[in-house]
């Protein structure tokens, strides 16, 4: 059965999640802060964590840098602060999205299914070449001029399929859909958050990441 490993200091948002993860047939474990969920980890495999940021001892950016260095397992962070710097440095760290409080536990366990599942939408094709860009679908990696390039899980996501529909305009809508499979619990600042990190990445290919003028987007090489 999946397993899953709350993290929040706030023992009553620890509850609420935990019996939601059991009206959703998910095993649930619970920590109070950073640290015991780091030593959680070490000794048990969960298929997904939930984590707070703001906690004693130890932060939950903090957290996630030393969970991503035992296991690769997904993170959803949880927090209260909504600025753009706090997602963006949320990413980089490789969480698989970010659920701003107060929250619906609906939603919460929607977006827990959609990371839960989104192996099942990954390209397996063959690696697709641009130029001195590389990507690799079964390898899950990117090179540009034969150097590696680190990218969050979600980043190679939205890179493979907008790669893979090139030259066609896609709204955000559609990558909401498509990329993080689901449509009315997305927000279109969670596309336009990662369209900026891939843009970043890429380097001097960046602009093979077209805006399309009150639409969305689209790769075009």
């Amino acid at each position: 059965m999946t397993r899953i490993l709350i993290v929040d200091d706030e023992e009553n948002i620890r509850e609420v999640v935990h019996e939601y993860c059991e009206l959703n047939g998910y095993d649930a474990d619970e920590a109070g802060d950073g640290a015991d969920a780091i030593e959680m980890i070490k000794n048990t495999d969960y298929d997904l964590v939930i984590l707070d940021i703001m906690m004693p001892r130890l932060d939950g950016f903090s957290t996630c840098r030393e969970i991503k260095k035992i296991k690769p397992v997904p993170v959803i962070m949880l927090s209260a602060r909504q600025e753009e710097y706090d997602k963006l440095f949320s990413f980089e760290l490789g969480v698989d999205d970010y659920v701003v409080k107060p929250f619906s536990p609906k939603e919460l366990m929607a977006r827990v299914k959609v990371v839960l599942e989104r192996g099942r939408h990954r390209d397996t094709g063959k690696i697709m070449k641009f130029g001195g860009l590389e990507i690799d679908p079964m390898g899950r990696t990117v090179s540009v001029n034969g150097e590696k390039v680190q990218m969050t899980p979600k980043e190679i996501d939205l890179l493979l399929y907008m790669a893979a529909h090139k030259n066609i305009a896609l709204s955000r809508q559609t990558l909401l859909e498509e990329v993080w499979n689901y449509d009315y619990f997305g927000d279109d600042r969670t596309v336009d958050t990662h369209i900026k990190m891939l843009r970043r990445n890429l380097g001097e290919y960046r602009d093979c990441i077209v805006t399309v003028r009150g639409m969305g987007y689209k790769f075009e090489a």
